[in-house]
């Protein structure tokens, strides 16, 4: 996840930026063809590769093509790890994104597993930006053990991360909604329910270049909740909303959008 700034020292920026901006304001699809284009262009040693690379990652990533944003990550780590090190906070940062795509593509137990490596390495580093790569990989373990059904583990290892930060950013909001899951996991839907609510008004309040990203996963989690509850006109409603926004935004193939579509098809047989 894009949870962070390249500080990496840039030749020509407005190639790269260009990219950032057309990520943030969701144009994956222009994102990744900007990007691109510096990385064809470049030497691998040039300094706008290694944020080219994130950034193209993440762009395809979004747009459902889980697997070559993998073969992307695969890519950039070498470079990363000749750029800055391996223990370098956004060589780890990549690591960690790169397990996300993991567990997009049904991968669970790897990417809680590299997820974890993150956290730990994390743990050990002295920049001030490890504190969030440690809370980012955290997110990727909550994630993966939901989907394990591993709920209990995943309500832990959230309230873990969450006591770390403080800012009300996306961070924060994945965070949020993972402890949501792991609490519908357990069928404590009336928490679940309030933790959604609690998201959802984060979701809110963030910029506008970071609540792109999390389209359609606050009315997911809610739609889960209430179907828990029983409240299956509700549940329907907001299952179908969150179908409708990731559709659009990240297309049929994205993960979230595939939940969505499961989401509803259980609430149309409930």
């Amino acid at each position: 996840m894009g949870f962070f700034r390249s500080r990496a020292r840039r030749t020509t920026p407005s190639a790269v930026s260009r990219a950032r901006a057309l990520y943030q304001s969701g144009r994956y699809a222009e994102a990744e063809a900007e990007a691109s284009a510096v990385i064809r262009s470049r030497p691998r040693d040039d300094a706008d590769v290694p944020p080219a690379l994130t950034i193209a990652a993440l762009a395809i990533g979004a747009q459902g093509r889980h697997a070559d944003a993998l073969a992307v990550y695969d890519e950039a780590l070498p470079v990363f790890g000749r750029t800055f090190g391996a223990d370098h906070w956004q060589t780890l940062k990549l690591r960690s994104d790169r397990a996300q795509q993991l567990a997009a593509l049904g991968r669970h137990a790897e990417c809680e597993a590299e997820s974890a490596a993150v956290v730990r390495a994390a743990a050990r580093g002295t920049d001030p930006q490890m504190r969030l790569v440690a809370a980012a990989a955290g997110n990727g373990v909550v994630f993966a053990l939901n989907a394990q059904g591993r709920h209990v583990k995943a309500e832990e290892r959230a309230r873990e991360a969450l006591a770390t930060l403080r800012e009300p950013d996306r961070l924060l909001l994945v965070l949020r909604l993972g402890l949501a899951r792991s609490l519908n996991g357990q069928g404590r839907h009336e928490e679940a329910l309030a933790e959604a609510a609690g998201a959802g008004e984060l979701h809110r309040g963030l910029p506008p270049e970071q609540r792109g990203q999390e389209t359609g996963a606050v009315d997911l989690v809610t739609a889960a909740a209430l179907l828990g509850l029983g409240r299956d006109a509700e549940a329907r409603a907001r299952a179908a909303t969150a179908h409708d926004a990731c559709l659009t935004a990240f297309g049929p193939a994205h993960r979230r959008t595939v939940e969505a579509r499961a989401l509803l098809d259980r609430c149309d047989s409930a």
